[in-house]
């Protein structure tokens, strides 16, 4: 699988290829579809396919400040889109001169004259172009002047159409359940372990405290099922049969600001059950929600908190189990 970062990424001589483009956020069931659609057009007409998506989001440069929490990270989102079968998968800069493009420009410079688009596959509520004034009938449109066909995707629909802020909302009431049913997968949270107030090492629970990325989706505060990932564990620790290259354990992952110990910061900790011995300070880990166990609560002591964590563990290893 090739990825772009920009257009001019794409190789010298690249022929006729059938393109899908969004956002993809997530890469929900929705945007899953689309995938689908492009790579079945393309393998009957034996042509790649190429998947274009954006970074940033283009509502931080469309709307500086408005930028939505995102579902996955730019890298993430590629590993996904890969996986589904896209040939190419293109990270097209977003810019503010890219945003007032026309839309005759914009299909000319990305499309046609870079990709040389045979087909192009789009949701039906795709809009492009300076102030989002192109649509699926401007694509069309266009298509006839540039030797292309394009077509409109109906919506994937769960009750309401598919879309990365249903998910969004989802994860805003700590629903990760219908998140996953959504996305086709458990929502994830990538970030860094650095070191914390360790209260859950000191309590006999020792967490890995995540540092993610500005503006990720984080589920609602409260306490979770999962699974906590690392990233070549094995090979950072020289221990294969943590699972080599990656280690994956089941997690109960808290969400909070620790309310019991008047804390002030939001924190994602995760703790692999009945692992007492990891050390993951530094690493890039990830964590995957399956299910919400209960509301963040403030104790009167230490030793309910503890009580409740030992339940909290318990539900969570039942949850969990493969």
């Amino acid at each position: 699988m090739r990825r772009w970062h920009g257009l001019d990424d794409v190789p010298a001589g690249w022929g006729r290829s059938v393109v899908t483009i969004g956002v993809f956020d997530g890469v929900h069931r929705g945007h899953q579809r689309l995938v689908d659609r492009t790579a079945e057009l393309a393998h009957e007409l034996g042509l790649p396919s190429v998947v274009i998506t954006f970074d940033p989001h283009p509502d931080e440069v469309v709307r500086p400040g408005t930028h939505p929490p995102l579902l996955s990270t730019p890298k993430r989102r590629a590993e996904l889109l890969a996986g589904l079968g896209a040939d190419a998968v293109m990270m097209l800069p977003f810019t503010l001169e890219l945003s007032r493009m026309g839309s005759d420009e914009f299909v000319q410079s990305v499309l046609v004259d870079r990709l040389h688009a045979a087909r192009v596959v789009v949701g039906e509520d795709f809009r492009f172009g300076h102030r989002a004034k192109g649509d699926v009938v401007l694509l069309q449109e266009l298509g006839g002047k540039y030797d292309f066909e394009a077509e409109g995707v109906p919506l994937v629909a769960d009750g309401r159409p598919i879309s990365s802020t249903l998910v969004r909302e989802c994860l805003a009431a700590g629903d990760v359940e219908g998140a996953a049913r959504l996305l086709g997968r458990p929502h994830r949270v990538e970030g860094v372990v650095v070191r914390g107030a360790q209260r859950g090492r000191d309590l006999g629970f020792p967490t890995a405290n995540l540092e993610s990325l500005p503006h990720t989706a984080i589920p609602r505060d409260g306490v979770y099922a999962g699974f906590l990932q690392c990233e070549d564990y094995g090979r950072r620790t020289g221990d294969r049969s943590a699972g080599y290259p990656d280690a994956r354990w089941p997690a109960a992952i808290s969400i909070g600001t620790n309310p019991t110990f008047e804390g002030g910061e939001r924190t994602v900790e995760a703790y692999a059950l009945d692992r007492d011995d990891l050390d993951l300070y530094g690493a890039h880990v990830s964590v995957d929600f399956t299910a919400r166990l209960r509301d963040t609560l403030k104790f009167d002591s230490v030793e309910a908190l503890t009580e409740r964590m030992h339940q909290d563990v318990d539900r969570a290893r039942e949850l969990t189990r493969e």
